[in-house]
């Protein structure tokens, strides 16, 4: 997302405070060690799992194995909420993105997302691309999915403030 518009709630910052800037949003995503993907069951029950994300081109990328409930919940209902910051009360950012999760299955794109999940946790998350997913070392394959954001919101804590980020495109 490039230049969003970018608005703070007042009921629910303090006085005076300014909006988090995109800058500041966007750093927390990319910098995020473990992201937390919501999704919904086809019984419309809510099912929640951390993984490790990546932030590439404007949408945040996140991997599943076929046969795992969040494939299983994404074959019937795209939408996701992907959550991300820290659990303290007086101090970071946390930032929620809402919006569609598609599939990837571009070899170059793979590629340049092989080599972007090479950055997270010291290396450890090594993937081949092959068929349209990524391989791993044991056989095992990792559908890909980008959100591209439909909104981004930001929490503030120490200055509370609650940011809103959306593109340009669904701006209101």
């Amino acid at each position: 997302m490039k230049d969003p518009v970018t608005t703070i709630d007042a009921r629910f910052s303090d006085a005076g405070a300014e909006p988090t800037s995109w800058q500041a949003t966007q750093e927390v995503l990319e910098n995020a060690q473990l992201t937390w993907l919501t999704t919904v069951r086809a019984d419309g029950r809510p099912h929640v799992t951390p993984l490790v994300a990546v932030w590439l081109d404007g949408a945040l990328h996140f991997t599943t194995g076929p046969e795992e409930q969040k494939a299983v919940n994404l074959a019937a209902n795209p939408n996701v909420v992907l959550t991300t910051g820290c659990n303290t009360w007086d101090e970071g950012l946390d930032v929620m993105v809402e919006g569609p999760a598609l599939r990837v299955t571009d070899q170059a794109t793979l590629e340049r997302l092989a080599a972007a999940w090479r950055t997270k946790w010291a290396g450890q998350w090594q993937y081949d691309v092959g068929d349209g997913a990524f391989r791993n070392d044991v056989g095992g394959t990792a559908l890909v999915f980008a959100v591209e954001p439909a909104k981004v919101l930001a929490f503030g804590k120490g200055t509370f403030t609650h940011t809103r980020h959306v593109p340009r495109r669904s701006a209101p």
